[in-house]
């Protein structure tokens, strides 16, 4: 439902022609030259619209090649439909419906490797087309406004891109992240699919699961296995807002080496594995060779505690220890300086 249909194709005095289906509504591209930025909630939602689309036409082994705001329509009731397959190419055989002189695609929004070859593009390039496309919509213009071809294809093989927030302070990290992860440079780094690509962005897992239902109000609970200084094996329990703040303070060690799961029987995935976690795994180049410090983040996750079955996480204890240590310092410095 995320792509516009064709209904017929033919020829007629020696022309081929192709009938599409009508969908009344404007272009992404529209959209930003009227609005400027978009709304993060709006963007997120037509390109994850899109993606889901795109991976449906890539499990048929079919690739876009031209995924861009001028090839997205948004009708009225808000639906994104994707739209000209003039670049179109069948990964499982030679079908090739590339347009004369549109061999390559759009140079602001294609991958890097479709400049090197396009019959080499597979469906990770459509994930850096939905990726640059997503960073046009939050920061009202392309990554490479006012860059030639060239000059963009060497940034984009070096990942010299501009990071979203330096354009649109009020986009959040993971959006950020999840867009830089997609324009990757080198295609093995960007998600593997277009429904990792969603995952990425909404921070949460897309496929049915069958858990346990929870009370209202009631947190979502994570088990985690971790090894300590000690190399002794540990589990823990918290909720995900107290997991991620954890993990960003060191408190569990290596974040590549803990693993995590819903329920204390498991099964148990690498943090890597799991939307909620992954971006604290993987760094995307582009973002970790900046030297700008982003905005702080509009909506900073709420703090809570993190708990195993004996009491708090070791991190807590450390930071009960040290203020213990820090008293008794005072006072043992008072007291002698009382018996001078």
């Amino acid at each position: 439902p995320n792509i516009v249909r064709a209904l017929d194709f033919g020829e007629h005095e020696g022309l081929p022609y192709l009938v599409m289906e009508f969908v009344e509504g404007e272009t992404l591209s529209r959209k930003i030259q009227r609005q400027g930025p978009l709304p993060e909630i709006d963007a997120v939602r037509w390109v994850a619209q899109v993606a889901q689309g795109l991976h449906r036409a890539h499990k048929t082994g079919i690739v876009h090649r031209d995924v861009k705001p001028d090839n997205i329509l948004v009708n009225f009731e808000g639906m994104a439909r994707l739209t000209d397959m003039g670049l179109v190419k069948d990964l499982g055989g030679d079908l090739n419906l590339t347009r004369t002189g549109r061999g390559l695609g759009t140079p602001h929004f294609m991958a890097p490797e479709q400049f090197r070859n396009a019959r080499d593009a597979d469906a990770r390039a459509d994930i850096y087309s939905l990726g640059a496309t997503l960073y046009a919509l939050l920061a009202g213009e392309p990554p490479f406004q006012g860059v030639g071809p060239l000059d963009a294809w060497m940034k984009k093989v070096h990942d010299e891109i501009p990071l979203v927030r330096t354009r649109n302070p009020i986009v959040s990290e993971r959006v950020e992240w999840a867009v830089h992860r997609a324009m990757s440079g080198t295609p093995a780094q960007r998600p593997a699919s277009c429904r990792e690509f969603v995952e990425d962005l909404l921070g949460r897992s897309t496929r049915p699961t069958i858990l346990p239902l929870r009370a209202p109000g009631e947190p979502e609970l994570w088990y985690l296995k971790y090894a300590d200084e000690t190399g002794r094996d540990c589990l823990v329990k918290g909720t995900r807002q107290a997991v991620r703040r954890s993990l960003r303070e060191g408190l569990l060690g290596d974040a590549g080496h803990v693993s995590a799961a819903r329920e204390k029987s498991g099964p148990f995935q690498k943090l890597v594995q799991l939307p909620e976690f992954r971006d604290l795994c993987i760094q995307s180049r582009s973002l970790a060779k900046t030297s700008v410090v982003p905005a702080a983040p509009s909506n900073p996750e709420p703090q809570a505690p993190v708990h195993s079955g004996k009491g708090f996480l070791p991190g807590h204890k450390l930071r009960i220890a040290v203020v213990v240590s820090v008293v008794l310092a005072v006072i043992v410095s008072l007291i002698v300086l009382m018996r001078r």
